[in-house]
């Protein structure tokens, strides 16, 4: 079987993406390659075809184990003979699948990286004819990255044990100082190095500046994608308890999942989700990272992430079956003071000092005015033109600024009045002169500062003071009390001009844009038909619903409405494992018989 034919047998694809037969032909070669591709862009199919096409088997390294179950998952329906070697199997099932690795039956192992640590599985694979190496979330392996494990340093390893196998990494990740440090630790000799644009064109990038806590622009979020699948990542397990009881209070079926939960409610809230019974997870950064749910139509991150890696990798689970997708961050400056703590709690090293760094780009991205996707293309060494109209601040190039300035200095006099002793919100309650009993204990309704700013709202006067602190006229010490930095001294002396966006000022609800739709000629009522039977073979396999069809495959078929079998094998994303599997079935709803 050559190789176009192996992607149409078992992938149901006509065609390969951009830089997937580029690289397919480099493993076919024997050589050592580096890929690094956004999300979505189809990494995996670049070492999964090949092994097709070779003697042996190829090792996956992946650090995730829903990844690795999920991906074994989707090869076994797709006809490709796939296991994994984990914590998840007894020592009978062990058995059975290192006997079917001696027998050649196995053409794709995925493991963990501790588990190639492990000399008894060294000398197993000593055994085995290994075809390549896989090493899949390679930014782990460089201590530059936002993800290092340990774990992954030590597969440098493989070229000692195993000189002659090629390696294969693949992330989606990487500036041009993780991508050397990939290559240096893991010893690639010459390797074939791909790197694909980062424009996402399918993912629209929002973001705002949270107003209180959020919730009211969420809702107005989740109000354009009434039914879709998404994600909210939240700070805290707490948080996500709480934003997850809030959304079904307004009818949205939501579930929390963080660390602290049992292994049950974990895995019952993962297969819910991934079987489309869950609509929304709010979720600490642990969930999502293993998720290869195609269906995902947006992801909110309700507090600043600390890096843009982790950023990118984190949106890069909304859209990735192609379909137009939307991505909404919320961040104020409290953000930025509670992740600068995390870091100060680091070890005094070089890391430490490289986390700062990161967390700076992470809020310039944040407050940025140009083009989101040019500017994480540039943070990752890439060029690109500005995306048009996949972003707020494309969007809406021309939003009106007002100055600030006068407001500024109020603030900021309103601080050193009062000794810089106090936190943010007992300043704004002097400016807009509160009769709160410990002002009056303190004697500042007397200060000249005192209900000068009745013109703001308390949380305009809030999103001033994240402007000050965006701008590093003010920093925020022990107890959360706010003190003026030299450059704050110079803007109350009148030295600088402050402004801000108009909207940030505008304390009202979004309203809500016009909901996308996707595929405008697909015939909706066929379209659900197509997803209950998809929803009921998953159930009778115990597999979820975006293995058996993806819903880009299913709007496809409810748009061109196939006859036949050759009719329908032209359809995106069937094969002939998949139509001899399922396509009698939906054929039967499609002509009506």
């Amino acid at each position: 079987m050559k190789k176009h034919e192996a992607l149409k047998h078992y992938f149901g694809h006509s065609a390969f993406r951009p830089l997937q037969e580029e690289v397919i032909d480099a493993i076919l070669a024997k050589e050592d390659v580096l890929m690094i591709l956004p999300t979505g862009g189809g990494k995996s199919l670049c070492y999964q075809l090949p092994t097709l096409l070779m003697e042996g088997v190829t090792v996956v390294v992946s650090p995730l184990l829903a990844l690795m179950h999920d991906q074994v998952t989707a090869l076994k329906a797709g006809g490709i003979s796939a296991a994994m070697l984990s914590s998840m199997q007894d020592m009978e099932q062990t058995r059975q699948i290192e006997q079917a690795l001696h027998d050649g039956s196995i053409k794709l192992l995925y493991v963990a990286p501790e588990r190639l640590t492990n000399p008894y599985f060294i000398n197993l694979l000593h055994r085995l004819t290994i075809n390549f190496f896989v090493i899949d979330e390679a930014h782990c392996v460089s201590e530059w990255g936002h993800e290092f494990r340990e774990n992954y340093r030590r597969l440098s390893l493989l070229k000692a044990e195993f000189p002659q196998v090629p390696v294969a990494a693949f992330t989606a990740t990487a500036t041009k100082a993780v991508e050397a440090d990939i290559v240096a630790n893991l010893g690639l000799r010459n390797p074939k190095r791909v790197r694909g644009a980062l424009f996402r064109e399918n993912l629209t990038i929002h973001a705002k500046h949270r107003i209180k806590d959020g919730r009211e622009q969420l809702l107005a979020f989740l109000q354009q994608h009434e039914g879709e699948s998404g994600i909210i990542y939240t700070l805290s397990r707490k948080s996500t308890e709480a934003v997850a009881h809030f959304l079904q209070t307004k009818g949205i079926e939501a579930r929390a999942y963080h660390a602290g939960l049992s292994i049950e409610e974990k895995n019952g809230t993962f297969r819910d989700f991934v079987a489309d019974k869950v609509q929304v997870v709010v979720a600490t950064i642990a969930f999502g990272m293993g998720i290869d749910k195609s269906n995902i139509r947006f992801v909110v991150h309700m507090t600043m992430p600390k890096t843009l890696e982790n950023y990118y990798q984190e949106i890069g689970r909304a859209g990735r079956d192609g379909l137009e997708s939307e991505t909404l961050l919320l961040f104020s400056a409290a953000d930025i003071v509670q992740q600068k703590a995390f870091i100060e709690d680091l070890p005094d090293t070089p890391y430490r000092e490289h986390a700062v760094g990161k967390l700076e780009s992470m809020v310039r991205f944040a407050n940025s005015e140009g083009c989101r996707h040019q500017s994480i293309a540039a943070y990752f060494d890439d060029r690109i033109e500005a995306c048009g109209d996949k972003c707020d601040n494309c969007i809406m190039p021309d939003q009106e600024r007002v100055d600030i300035t006068q407001a500024a200095r109020m603030m900021l006099s309103a601080v050193v009045r009062t000794g810089q002793k106090f936190g943010i919100h007992y300043i704004v309650d002097i400016l807009r002169g509160s009769k709160e009993q410990r002002i009056l204990q303190n004697g500042h309704d007397g200060l000249s500062v005192y209900g000068i700013g009745t013109d703001y709202s308390k949380a305009q006067w809030l999103s001033i003071a994240d402007k000050l602190l965006e701008l590093g006229a003010v920093q925020i010490g022990e107890f959360k009390v706010y003190a003026l930095t030299p450059f704050g001294v110079e803007v109350l002396k009148g030295a600088h001009t402050i402004t801000m966006k108009k909207e940030r000022l505008e304390v009202r609800k979004s309203v809500p844009k016009r909901k996308v739709t996707y595929f405008d000629d697909y015939d909706v009522e066929m379209y659900d038909k197509l997803k209950a039977l998809r929803t009921e073979i998953a159930s009778e396999n115990s597999i979820p619903p975006y293995i058996v069809f993806s819903d880009k495959t299913l709007k496809d078929l409810s748009a061109k409405k196939p006859s036949t079998k050759d009719e329908m094998l032209e359809v995106h994303g069937i094969g002939e494992v998949k139509y001899d599997r399922y396509g009698e079935a939906f054929l039967e709803v499609l002509t009506g018989t």
